[in-house]
């Protein structure tokens, strides 16, 4: 067991150690709190026609909206958060 000036370096240094853990918890959650803002508006509402986009499927190949447009029906689905970890 430590005794005398050494026990108060280690004290000191775990006393600082704890705090910059602590410190450093504290500024993430309070990041995390200020990117829970408020909603913003949409800007496509329900019962609109979709707006023409492309994106990347499974197999790497561009694929538009108005590839299928008056050939095919679509339905979109979008998962708020999802795989992002928020």
């Amino acid at each position: 067991m430590a005794t005398g000036a050494y026990a108060a370096v280690l004290m000191r240094t775990y006393t600082k150690a704890v705090c910059s853990a602590a410190l450093v918890v504290a500024l993430a959650l309070g990041a995390q709190a200020q990117s829970k803002s408020a909603p913003l508006e949409p800007k496509v509402k329900v019962g609109d026609v979709a707006p023409d986009f492309t994106l990347t499927d499974q197999a790497g190949k561009q694929v538009s909206l108005r590839d299928f447009r008056g050939k095919k029906n679509v339905a979109l689905a979008f998962y708020v958060f999802a795989f992002t970890g928020g």
